[in-house]
């Protein structure tokens, strides 16, 4: 009779592994085998066979845990049977934070689940490094990469997690993650003021204007303002400023911009 003595998926590795991945049963007296069953569902077709190794494509329809893998000879007599361990496709809900500046750095927090068996997450195509560490099954944290910008603001991206089980990459699971160009400000007009004056501030990817701040030297005050759009919004100067030499400095999901002079009378 046949005996199995190892089970390995020749993807991980291990005897874990995914519908579709190849596996290699191993044992003794198995060059008899014309079926492999897999619990209850038996497959026929696909199988390469000699004495000492069966080798199959794992098939779709199971239900991920651990599933019995046994084979059965031409002569009907089924050999001993090995757990397998059927990972399931991760899948991905949501992410802690949507947006940060191209140069990478912002703390995520991806939700979903499935994770535990992760191996990687990429932003963008772009590999989280290091590899993040999966401690939990619905959650992973980590820092996004640096990003190459490709249109002049705002570029928005995939975030995908890798598991033994695969990638999370169906379209109705995708979670996006946005790269944004940081600020700039090109000139301030009028560039004096006092409080209550409107200041249109011209720049650009002033976009998604998260705060416009005044700055005294001392003391930094957040001003109401309106956008005009991607290249020019209009501030109030504040409450609460000290007059004499100052700066502007708006702030989106790029970071902050720089700090353009602004004189307080």
């Amino acid at each position: 009779m046949a005996t199995i003595t190892s089970l390995v998926d020749t993807t991980t590795g291990t005897n874990q592994g995914k519908a579709g991945d190849t596996l290699q049963i191993n044992g003794t007296a198995l060059g008899t085998t014309t079926k492999v069953n897999f619990g209850t569902k038996t497959i026929t077709t696909g199988l390469t066979v000699t004495a000492t190794q069966v080798t199959c494509t794992i098939p779709s329809g199971l239900c991920a845990g651990q599933v019995s893998v046994s084979v059965t000879s031409s002569t009907n007599v089924t050999s001993n049977a090995l757990p397998f361990f059927l990972i399931a496709e991760p899948a991905t809900t949501g992410v802690s934070a949507t947006c940060g500046p191209a140069a990478g750095g912002t703390s995520v927090t991806l939700f979903g689940n499935n994770f535990l068996t992760g191996t990687g997450v990429t932003v963008g195509g772009t590999a989280v490094t290091p590899t993040p560490t999966f401690s939990s099954n619905s959650q992973v944290t980590f820092a996004t990469p640096a990003h190459t910008m490709v249109n002049p603001c705002i570029d928005t991206v995939n975030v995908v997690v890798t598991t033994a089980g695969g990638s999370s990459t169906p379209v109705s699971n995708t979670v996006q993650f946005s790269y944004y160009t940081a600020p700039a400000i090109t000139s301030v007009v009028p560039a004096t003021g006092t409080q209550g004056d409107s200041i249109t501030v011209n720049g650009t990817c002033l976009v998604d204007v998260q705060s416009v701040e005044f700055d005294d030297g001392t003391n930094t005050v957040a001003a109401d303002f309106t956008s005009l759009g991607n290249t020019q919004l209009v501030a109030i100067v504040p409450a609460g400023l000290t007059p004499g030499a100052g700066t502007i400095t708006v702030t989106t999901c790029g970071g902050p911009s720089n700090a353009q002079a602004f004189t307080i009378t």
